[in-house]
C-alpha cells in the first residue's frame, strides 16, 4: 500500500478524533475514536500509542457495540421482588447512595470484616484498595486470585517480577521464544506485533499448550502437553542443562542466591534456612581464602558446591549444591517424565539441546557500557536470547505456584532474565520480596470505625505475618494469608460467596461487589453458587448473605441476584487512571501509564464507579476521603487522580508532574496533569537511559533511575531466589519445628507443596480421584475476540463466536463412537453437561476443551431468549466444584493452589459418554427476568446506535 492510499484510508469519519484507551481486554491499547454529532462513528488505533502502535484487534475495534450494546444498565435500581427474579425499582443516586451509606455505616460501626468488597476485572485497584483499608475491613482484593496470582506470587518471589504486566520477552533480539499456556486474548496485540518481528526475523517460536489455536497454531513447534504437567516437563529441561554443564555460573553467582550457604541441621527450628551474620546478611564460602563472608563481599569468589562449617559448628552447603543434586536425580529425566507429560522424551531432549544452543552459542552483546550495584563496570550488556512468557494456562492449577517457579529457575539458570535477547523487567518491576508489605487484618488491625493499619494484601515473610487469630483461624473471608493458602497474594475471590454462606469462618452482612459476574462464568459451581445467592436462614426467612450491592455497566447475570445496583459508565464515558501505582502499561525501555477519559457524555442516569467510591468514602467519613471538617476532599474521580499522593510527591500518574507540569515520576500535583495527557494522545511515557536499560535487577543506573522516579526511596536491588526460605519456613512449622506451628490438619498439606525448591506434585483433584472414573482433562480457553463475558455479548463480536462446542480428540472420539455434531453427556465428580461436540486433533489426545464465557444465562445480557449462547452455549463451570472432593475430615478444602489459593480451574477431570441429539445445552437454568432497560434495540449498526 502506498503512503498516499494509507493516509487517505485514516481520514477522520466523525468531525472530532479523540484519543484514549482501550478496554475490550486488558491490553489498553491506545484507540483514535471517532466522533460525529455527539456521537461515536469509529475506533481505529493509535498509531502514536507505545502498546500497539496502531495496531487493533477485533475486540477493539468493536468496542463501539459495547458503548452502544443494548444491555447498559440506565439507573440505580432497588430490588423489589425475589433474589434472581430481575424485579426492581428505578431509583435516584441519591436514594442508593443513602441507601449503601446507611448498609455500610452500620457494619463499618458494628464489625467492618463483615463487609465483604471485592472487584472484577478493574484497573482501579489503588483505589479500591485504599477504600477498603479506610473502611477497615480485612475483606478485599480482586480478581486475581482465580486468575494468575500464581504468575505473580512465584515470579515476585523468585525474581522480583513476572510475566505480563510484570515484563516481557525482548521481541527485537530473541532468536528463541517458547511460551506456556498463554490464551489468545492476553496481551494480545503486542503478542501478536512481537510474534510477527520473530517470523521477520526468522527467530524459532515455541509453544507448550494442550490446544493448538490462535499463537500455537503460528508456532514453529507445538508441544502438546497434558494438563497440570508443564512443572514436570521445565524440571526435566532443567535436568538436562544441568547434565550438559550448560548454565550461566556467572550469572548465577552475581545475581542469585545459588551461592547463599543453606544450613543442614535436621530436627532443628534453622534446618533449610541460610546461614547469616549477626547483621542478617546471607553468608557464603569464598574459595581464594577459603573463609565464610557475607554475600555481596567486594571481590569475593563465592562457591557454588561444598560442604562447609560454619563458626557455630553446624555445617552448610550452597542452595546450588542441593539444587543440583535435586535435579540430577533420574527421576527428572525426559524418559521418565515423558508418559506424565504426553511428550515425548526425544523432544524434551530436543527443546534442552535447543535452549543451551541458543543461549550459549549464539549470546549476543549491546555496547553499552554500565556499572553494578557492587560497583563493578562492565563495557557490555551480554544477552542470552531465549524468552519465555506464560499465563494462565501453568497458573490456574493447583501446582501452578511452583511450576511458575520451575520456569523463572530456567530462566536464572541460563542466564536470561533482563538481558538482551531474554525475559526484560518493565517498570516498577523489578521489587524485592523486602519492598514488598506484609500483608494486613489481623484482629488487631482493625476495629469499629477505625481504618486497617496497612495494605490487605502482600507478601508474608513467614507463618508469623498470617492473618489468623490466636487459636490459628483466618480473619479473612476468603482464608486468604491462612493456613489454607498462606502466600494468597491477591486473595480468593472465588472464595468469598461459598464461605460468606457456609459462615467459614463467620458470615458476613454486605457483600460488595464491581464487575465481577459471580452468578455464572467467574464461579466455579455456577449453579451451586446461584442457589447460595437465593438462600435463606429458613428460622430468620433472611438471606444467608444479607445484602450484596452489585455495580456493573452491563445487566449480566449477577445483577439479578443483587439488591441494590449501581450502574457504571462504559469505559468510553469516565476517567480511569492505568497507574504505576497499580497495572501499569510500561514498555522494558520506557516508564508509561494512561489514563481514559469520557470523550462522549452519558445519556443515562449513570455514574462511574470510582467517583461513587469517593462520595461513599465521604459519605461514610472514611479517613483520607474527607477532611478535618468532615467535607469531602475529592470532587470526582479525576480530581483524586490529580491531587491524590500516596506518598509525598508520589500519585496515580507520572506525567506531567509538579507546578509546571516538566517533572516525571514525582513532583507536585498539577491542575492541568489530565488535560496535558489527553493533549499527549492519553499517555505519558519517559525513556530509561541507556545505560540502565538491562541487569535492572543489578545495575546501578537503573536503580538510582527507580528512586528519582519514586519507585523507591532508596536503591532495592534484587537477588534471585532460587532457593526459597520463605517456603522452607513454612515446611519448619508444618515439621514441628519454628514457631507459630502449623495447625495438625495442614501439616501434611504444606510439606506436599511447599517446597524451598522448586517441585511437581500431582494437581489436587487429580490426585483425590485418582484416573479410573474420570480419565480425561476438560479445559476452557478464551477466544481472540471476546474477553470474558461483557464482549461476548457484544453485537460485532457474535458474529464471530456466536455458540461454542466441546472440541473432542480424535483418540477420545473413536473410543466412544462420536462424531461432529453429535452431543455428549460430560461428568465429573461433582456435576454433568449436555453439550454438542465437534472432533479436532489439534489437541492434546487426553484433553477435551471449549472457549469460555460464550454460554449464557437466558434473559440476561438483553439479549433474546433464544440466542445460540443461551440455547446451545455452556459453561464447564458446572463441573467444577469451589472445594475438593471430601477427605472425611471435616475440612473445607479449597480447589485451591495450597501455596497461594489461585483458583485451580484447569485441574478438571471428566468421562464422556454419547448422548441423545438435543437442541438445547444442559444445565439449562430458568430464563432470568432482566430490569428494565428502556427502549431496546432490536437491531446495531455500525454509524447509528440502532434501529427499531
Amino acid at each position: 500500500m502506498d503512503t498516499d492510499s494509507r493516509v487517505a484510508l485514516s481520514k477522520p469519519v466523525g468531525d472530532e478524533v479523540r484519543k484514549t484507551t482501550c478496554y475490550m481486554c486488558a491490553c489498553r491499547c491506545g484507540i483514535d475514536v471517532h466522533i460525529k454529532d455527539g456521537k461515536i462513528r469509529y475506533i481505529e488505533g493509535n498509531r502514536d500509542h507505545p502498546v500497539n502502535r496502531g495496531v487493533l484487534c477485533a475486540k477493539g475495534s468493536a468496542g463501539i457495540m459495547q458503548h452502544y450494546a443494548p444491555a447498559r444498565l440506565r439507573a440505580p435500581l432497588l430490588r423489589t421482588g425475589p433474589r434472581g427474579s430481575g424485579t426492581f425499582r428505578e431509583i435516584s443516586w441519591e436514594e442508593a447512595l443513602s441507601l449503601a451509606t446507611t448498609w455500610l455505616g452500620e457494619v463499618r460501626q458494628s464489625d467492618p470484616k463483615k463487609l465483604a468488597f471485592f472487584t472484577g476485572r478493574d484497573q482501579s485497584q489503588s483505589l479500591t484498595g485504599f477504600w477498603a483499608q479506610q473502611f477497615g475491613t480485612p475483606n478485599y482484593a480482586a480478581h486475581g486470585g482465580f486468575c494468575s496470582v500464581n504468575m505473580a506470587a512465584a515470579g515476585i518471589m523468585t525474581i522480583g517480577g513476572a510475566f505480563w504486566e510484570f515484563g516481557a520477552p525482548d521481541w527485537d533480539r530473541t532468536r528463541l521464544f517458547v511460551l506456556f499456556g498463554v490464551a489468545e486474548d492476553h496481551d494480545s496485540n503486542p503478542i501478536k506485533i512481537g510474534i510477527s518481528k520473530l517470523k521477520q526475523r526468522g527467530a524459532r517460536f515455541v509453544s507448550v499448550n494442550p490446544v493448538r489455536t490462535g499463537y500455537s497454531a503460528v508456532a514453529d513447534n507445538w508441544i502438546g502437553i497434558r494438563p497440570g504437567t508443564d512443572g514436570l516437563l521445565i524440571l526435566a529441561l532443567v535436568h538436562e542443562l544441568l547434565r550438559a554443564r550448560r548454565i550461566d555460573v556467572d550469572y548465577l553467582v552475581r545475581y542469585s542466591n545459588a551461592p547463599w550457604l543453606v544450613i543442614d541441621a535436621p530436627d532443628t527450628a534453622e534446618h533449610g534456612l541460610f546461614a547469616r551474620d549477626t547483621e542478617g546478611r546471607a553468608l557464603v564460602y569464598e574459595t581464594v581464602t577459603e573463609r565464610i563472608v557475607p554475600h555481596g563481599t567486594k571481590g569475593a569468589h563465592s562457591a557454588l558446591s561444598g560442604r562447609y562449617q560454619l563458626e557455630d559448628g553446624r555445617f552448610a552447603a550452597p542452595s546450588f549444591q542441593l539444587l543440583a543434586e535435586k535435579y540430577l536425580d533420574p527421576r527428572y529425566a525426559p524418559e521418565a517424565v515423558a508418559a506424565e507429560t504426553g511428550v515425548a522424551a526425544e523432544t524434551i531432549r530436543g527443546l534442552a539441546a535447543e535452549i543451551a544452543r541458543v543461549a550459549f552459542e549464539e549470546t549476543i552483546t549491546v555496547d553499552q557500557s554500565w556499572t553494578d550495584v557492587h560497583g563493578v563496570h562492565h563495557e557490555t550488556f551480554v544477552g542470552r536470547p531465549v524468552s519465555f512468557h506464560a499465563m494462565r494456562g501453568i497458573s490456574a492449577h493447583s501446582n501452578g505456584f511452583q511450576t511458575a517457579r520451575a520456569l523463572h529457575m530456567l530462566q536464572v539458570l541460563i542466564g536470561a532474565v533482563d538481558c538482551p535477547g531474554g525475559f526484560r523487567f518493565e517498570p516498577p518491576y523489578p521489587k524485592p520480596l523486602e519492598a514488598h508489605p506484609t500483608p494486613h487484618g489481623k484482629a488487631e488491625h482493625f476495629g469499629s470505625n477505625k481504618p486497617l493499619s496497612g495494605p490487605h494484601l502482600g507478601f508474608p515473610r513467614g507463618p508469623e505475618d498470617l492473618l489468623v487469630d490466636a487459636e490459628g483461624k483466618p480473619t479473612r473471608i476468603d482464608k486468604a494469608f491462612s493456613w489454607d493458602a498462606p502466600v494468597s497474594a491477591h486473595g480468593l475471590m472465588h472464595m468469598v460467596i461459598a464461605n460468606a454462606h457456609a459462615g467459614d469462618p463467620y458470615p458476613v452482612d454486605v457483600l460488595f461487589l464491581y464487575m465481577a459476574n459471580m452468578a455464572w462464568n467467574s464461579s466455579m459451581n455456577t449453579a451451586g453458587v446461584i442457589r447460595m445467592l437465593e438462600d435463606k436462614d429458613p428460622e430468620t426467612d433472611e438471606y444467608r448473605i444479607p445484602r450484596i450491592i452489585y455495580s456493573d455497566a452491563y445487566a449480566s447475570e449477577m445483577v439479578a441476584y443483587a439488591d441494590l445496583v449501581l450502574p457504571d459508565t462504559t469505559y468510553l464515558e469516565r476517567h480511569d487512571c492505568i497507574s504505576l501505582l497499580d497495572r501499569p502499561i510500561s514498555e522494558p525501555d520506557a516508564v508509561q501509564d494512561a489514563i481514559r477519559w469520557p470523550v462522549v457524555e452519558p445519556d443515562r442516569d449513570v455514574r462511574g464507579f470510582q467517583t461513587v467510591l469517593l462520595d461513599l468514602g465521604a459519605r461514610l467519613r472514611l479517613p483520607g476521603f474527607v477532611d478535618s471538617r468532615g467535607k469531602a476532599i475529592y470532587a470526582d474521580y479525576a480530581d483524586y487522580i490529580v491531587r491524590h499522593e500516596r506518598r509525598p510527591g508520589i500519585g496515580p500518574l507520572a506525567g506531567f508532574r509538579g507546578v509546571k507540569g516538566d517533572r516525571a515520576g514525582r513532583g507536585a500535583a498539577n491542575p492541568d496533569q489530565l488535560k496535558r495527557y489527553i493533549e499527549n494522545g492519553s499517555f505519558f511515557s519517559v525513556h530509561i537511559p541507556l545505560e540502565a536499560q538491562f541487569f535492572k535487577h543489578a545495575n546501578q543506573a537503573y536503580q538510582d533511575f527507580a528512586v528519582s522516579m519514586g519507585f523507591f526511596d532508596k536503591p532495592q536491588p534484587v537477588t534471585f531466589q532460587l532457593y526459597s526460605e520463605t517456603l522452607q519456613k513454612f515446611r519448619l512449622s508444618a515439621e514441628g519445628l519454628r514457631a507459630p506451628l502449623a495447625p495438625e490438619a495442614y501439616r501434611q498439606r504444606i510439606l506436599g507443596a511447599f517446597h524451598s525448591l522448586p517441585e511437581w506434585y500431582r494437581p489436587l483433584e487429580e490426585a483425590a480421584l485418582g484416573e479410573g472414573d474420570f480419565p480425561y482433562h476438560a479445559i476452557t480457553q478464551r477466544p481472540a475476540a471476546m474477553y470474558h463475558s461483557w464482549g461476548s455479548m457484544n453485537a460485532w463480536l457474535r458474529q464471530i463466536h456466536t455458540r461454542n462446542v466441546l472440541y473432542v480428540p480424535g483418540a477420545i472420539c473413536e473410543a466412544h463412537g462420536l462424531k461432529d455434531g453429535d452431543w455428549a453427556w460430560v461428568i465429573s465428580h461433582h456435576g454433568r453437561i449436555k453439550v454438542e461436540i465437534a472432533r479436532s486433533d489439534a489437541i492434546n489426545r487426553d484433553t477435551m476443551w471449549t472457549w469460555n464465557a460464550i454460554g449464557k444465562r437466558s434473559g440476561a445480557w438483553a439479549l433474546d431468549r433464544d440466542v445460540p449462547e443461551a440455547r446451545k452455549g455452556f459453561l464447564v463451570n458446572h463441573l467444577i466444584h469451589e472445594l475438593l472432593p471430601p477427605k472425611g475430615d471435616g475440612q473445607r478444602w479449597s480447589n485451591s493452589d495450597p501455596v497461594t489459593g489461585q483458583a485451580a480451574w484447569y485441574d478438571l477431570r471428566v468421562r464422556i459418554e454419547k448422548a441423545e441429539p438435543a437442541e438445547i445445552s444442559e444445565p439449562h437454568l430458568p430464563e432470568l427476568s432482566e430490569p428494565d432497560l428502556g427502549n431496546r434495540p432490536n437491531e446495531l449498526r455500525y454509524g447509528q446506535e440502532w434501529a427499531e
